[in-house]
């Protein structure tokens, strides 16, 4: 008995080891970007914290992505991979609810009750998840066998698509300015945000998940588009806000024949807010290196021809591999940066702040547990992966989306709360994960 009971302390000390030792490594490097970054010290100037988080989102990430997914992916995976991009779905569906279940419970501003569930429904499902199995599989003692990093690499890349269009549509209308919020000048002029004077001034939360969204702006990005479109067809919101001009060939100056073909006034709003959808934004460097990776790896003729140590073009795989190994090291020193600026003042409230947190940070893994675990019960995933179920238990467990700044940013819209939130759930998050990540260990262990 005395022999068993030390058989399982080990046992248990060598889980926690496990656990911890992997998201300590992490921490390492953030608080060395933090200190490289931080405003007393100056060692490093912003400036190449932003031209550094530009390589990896044009470069490190899209050659690690292309490389460990293209070499994994096969057209049976794909089939049996299936649960990966349907748990990103089902993990924003209930952060949604939550997000709900904040504003009712916490009542922020009025005009923040969008932001509030859009912050709790949306996580980073695409480089703290990669970094996190990138620390986690550089260990002699991985608990997830000799091909961890690739499987989790693909895992995860595999999921980051669904995301992309999520935030590119819904996340970017859903993150509009409230048009009973927004504030008129005179009769028709709207005020304009102030921009930055120059590029370094711009905080690097804006640019930690999308370098050039400053050059991504429209017309309208900065205003309550879709309230303004459907506001003539809606009661909801009385206002003196202009509508925009939806006249066009269907005017009244138009012939009858004309007239009679053109298309109704609702399908013409609908047109135009899709048109006004940035879904070109989509095909970004690490979509198009996913895209590629799926397209390839699924052919086997081209696969033979890329991947594989006896393939012709080994030595461009093998470059782009050494290229991808900085992704980690380099995303998480870009996290340093981003917090040593500090949270920025916020009008959210604290109760709400820690609403969102509690939601995202502690509910919602736990409730990710439970649909992970009746997937498994209804054999949706692949048998005996525990990589597979690690990666789908950190979709529920990671803080909000960076890229939610950059789209707040983009919109005009909470772009001080949600750096303020950012920061305090990346804070938070250093706790949450320790503890999620030593509780999978030990669910997987079992498996």
């Amino acid at each position: 008995m005395t022999a068993l009971f030390e058989n399982n302390m080990t046992s248990s000390g060598e889980n926690l080891a496990t656990a911890i030792v992997p998201l300590m490594k992490l921490i390492s490097l953030t608080i060395i970007g933090l200190i490289l970054a931080h405003p007393k010290s100056q060692i490093i100037p912003k400036a190449t914290f932003k031209l550094l988080s530009k390589l990896v989102f044009a470069l490190f990430l899209p050659c690690l992505i292309f490389t460990e997914l293209g070499e994994s992916i096969t057209l049976e995976n794909f089939a049996l991979w299936w649960f990966i991009p349907v748990n990103v779905l089902v993990s924003t569906i209930i952060g949604f609810f939550l997000g709900l279940l904040v504003v009712a419970i916490c009542k922020p501003p009025p005009q923040f009750n969008r932001f509030t569930i859009i912050m709790t429904a949306f996580g980073n499902t695409g480089n703290l998840s990669l970094a996190i199995v990138g620390s986690v599989c550089h260990t002699k003692d991985s608990p997830f066998g000799a091909h961890c990093h690739s499987r989790g690499v693909a895992y995860v890349s595999f999921a980051q698509w669904v995301a992309v269009i999520l935030v590119y549509t819904l996340v970017y209308h859903m993150m509009e300015p409230p048009l009973q919020f927004y504030e008129i000048v005179g009769e028709g002029i709207e005020i304009e945000e102030q921009r930055p004077a120059t590029d370094v001034s711009r905080p690097l939360l804006v640019e930690a998940e999308w370098p050039g969204i400053e050059d991504k702006e429209t017309e309208h990005a900065k205003t309550p588009f879709i309230a303004r479109i459907f506001n003539s067809i809606s009661n909801l919101s009385q206002t003196n806000f202009p509508d925009i001009d939806l006249s066009g060939d269907g005017s009244a100056n138009s012939p009858r024949s004309i007239r009679c073909l053109a298309e109704p006034r609702v399908v013409r709003r609908i047109r135009i807010v899709a048109e006004e959808t940035p879904i070109r934004h989509i095909l970004q460097p690490p979509t198009i290196a996913s895209l590629l990776a799926i397209i390839i790896g699924m052919v086997p003729q081209l696969k033979a021809f890329v991947f594989g140590y006896d393939a012709p073009l080994s030595f461009i795989t093998d470059s782009l591999e050494i290229l991808g190994g900085a992704m980690v090291p380099s995303v998480m020193l870009i996290l340093g940066g981003m917090l040593a600026e500090g949270p920025n003042e916020s009008t959210l409230g604290l109760r709400t702040t820690i609403g969102i947190s509690v939601a995202r940070l502690l509910v919602l893994p736990l409730l990710g547990i439970g649909i992970v675990a009746l997937a498994d019960k209804l054999n949706f995933l692949v048998q005996g992966d525990s990589m597979y179920r690690f990666v789908l238990l950190l979709q529920y467990t990671t803080p909000s989306a960076i890229l939610l700044g950059a789209i707040a940013s983009l919109r005009g819209y909470a772009v001080k709360e949600a750096s303020a939130l950012l920061f305090w759930q990346h804070v938070f998050a250093l706790l949450s994960l320790s503890l999620y990540i030593v509780i999978y260990f030990k669910l997987l262990s079992y498996i």
